[in-house]
């Protein structure tokens, strides 16, 4: 029996492990910090045995295979030692990818992701299609694969999932943009996460298709100097008629896959924004590959609600409205935020620094903020980057505070926004648990 130790508990981690024992792998599963009661007690009750804080490292060293969660780095020195003595280290959705002969969509970037994803999602559920959404979202792709069985599989993934990947191969890859992020990871190196977002077109062939932005000049660079075996099908927010595109003429999204055309008013997709326009083309584009009725599409991007957490209305106090976009973890998220904002905004940012480069966001910070608000531990980049075209920027100890003292820099008709982009970590549990508390905070306001 081969055995398979599973690093990390959490969500991907634990699916993993249950797949792991479906496959008859003899599983041990290590986390280096507390696991979380629910996980804890999926583990105990499909009897896998585990160790928690800590990891005992004569134990990995048994490994025949081990699948590593997306939250441990590569450059980890224990890492380092596994693979240097020959043990196999994937991902966990490489390791589903094994186990399923589903057609699989993977939609990557650096943002639009999440988006496109769900997009996607909620065109082929009401295309009456057998599908799930897995990866960065929803629940486990492993686990998914061990205890049910869909056809198709619709897969958010980030550049850390992708790192792990050796034959995982989409019929249908979407590449929504790459700007810097998470280069703390990548030895501060933009290259590297470029080369880790292009692994989802890796292993595709001539008979697949990789969907991609043509106006991120870093992905069409990269493919004017790399091979690709899929069919090239790009997506644009101008006018190109080549026999597979998707492009913007006379305010109608126009997708051509050779002889067949599919089109839609701009004005009927129920989320507005050039960069939405673009994610409604991508996933429709994906959609149409997958032969769903035109009809269905249109219906579907009409009534498509948006993603929580991004950009999210949240209503207004005292005509003062509030907009969740706790999932701007980077500066190129937040720079479509402020670019959205129409009344004077009162902008709640901070966290975990990614290596941002605040200045990019400097015309609209001086446009459209008026006061900023700092949820973090470290804010002093923030400080520097904006004193000097805001005059009021202070501290909050956590999300209530921020909300408190937000809300009270406000006038009628402003706009409180909570478009962080940084991490989450050093004050939540991620970027959900960010937004939440952010709506959490709004109701106590109410009071």
């Amino acid at each position: 029996m081969e055995k398979l130790i599973v690093m990390g508990g959490g969500e991907s981690g634990v699916g993993a492990a249950i797949l792991g024992k479906d496959k008859s792998y003899d599983v041990f599963l290590s986390d280096f910090s507390k696991l979380k009661p629910k996980f804890k007690a999926k583990l105990q009750k499909e009897e896998i045995d585990f160790e928690e804080g800590g990891h005992t490292v004569s134990r990995l060293q048994e490994a025949d295979l081990i699948v590593k969660s997306p939250g441990i780095s590569d450059d980890l020195e224990v890492i380092k030692n596994l693979r240097e003595s020959g043990i196999k280290i994937v991902s966990e959705i490489e390791f589903a990818s094994w186990f399923t002969g589903a057609n699989i969509i993977g939609i990557t970037g650096s943002n639009g992701k999440t988006t496109v994803t769900n997009m996607v999602y909620h065109i082929l559920k009401n295309a009456g299609l057998s599908v799930s959404m897995a990866g960065n979202v929803g629940f486990s792709f492993a686990e998914q694969v061990a205890r049910q069985s869909f056809h198709n599989y619709v897969l958010e993934l980030s550049s850390f999932q992708l790192d792990g990947v050796e034959d995982f191969r989409p019929h249908i890859a979407i590449l929504t943009s790459i700007t810097p992020d998470h280069l703390d990871r990548y030895h501060d190196n933009f290259q590297e996460y470029i080369q880790a977002k292009f692994k989802i077109t890796k292993n595709q062939t001539k008979d697949d298709f990789l969907i991609y932005n043509k106006d991120d000049k870093v992905i069409v660079n990269w493919l004017e100097k790399n091979t690709v075996k899929a069919q090239l099908i790009p997506f644009t927010n101008t006018t190109i008629m080549t026999d597979l595109s998707a492009f913007i003429e006379n305010n109608k999204i126009n997708i051509k896959l050779n002889h067949n055309l599919f089109t839609m008013s701009v004005n009927d997709l129920s989320v507005k924004g050039d960069h939405n326009t673009r994610n409604a083309m991508a996933a429709s584009t994906a959609a149409r590959l997958l032969k769903i009725r035109k009809q269905t599409i249109r219906e579907s991007m009409e009534s498509f609600q948006g993603v929580e957490h991004r950009l999210e209305q949240l209503g207004k106090i005292n005509k003062v409205a509030f907009i969740n976009d706790s999932k701007a973890t980077n500066i190129n998220a937040t720079f479509y935020a402020l670019d959205s904002m129409t009344a004077p905004t009162v902008w709640i940012v901070g966290g975990v620094d990614k290596g941002n480069v605040y200045e990019d966001l400097l015309p609209l910070v001086n446009e459209k903020v008026k006061a900023i608000v700092c949820l973090g531990i470290d804010n002093q980049k923030i400080y520097n980057s904006f004193s000097n075209c805001v005059d009021t920027i202070i501290e909050s100890s956590n999300m209530t505070d921020a909300v408190a003292k937000a809300y009270g820099l406000t006038e009628d008709n402003d706009a409180v926004l909570l478009s962080p982009a940084c991490a989450s970590f050093d004050l939540f549990e991620n970027y959900e648990d960010r937004g939440r508390q952010f709506k959490e905070a709004i109701q106590y306001l109410k009071k």
